[in-house]
């Protein structure tokens, strides 16, 4: 686990699988995130479809951008 403090959390679900393993994720505050799939996820071959509930690790310098670490 990466434990950096320019880092935010959040849970959301997948409301669309895109081209290059990019998905867009809207948040449970309503944002809307692209994000793509950190490297163990990848590793090890997790499949991430359209309503799946997952963890997106986002910038605070911008948001509408992220990294899915985990899979609910």
């Amino acid at each position: 686990m990466n434990d950096r403090d320019d880092r935010m959390e959040l849970d959301g679900h997948v409301e669309e699988s895109l081209p290059g393993t990019l998905f867009r994720v809207r948040t449970k505050t309503g944002q809307l995130v692209l994000a793509t799939l950190s490297g163990k996820l990848r590793q090890n071959h997790i499949m991430v479809l359209p309503g799946d509930v997952v963890t997106v690790e986002v910038s605070p310098y911008d948001t509408s951008r992220g990294r899915i670490t985990w899979r609910r």
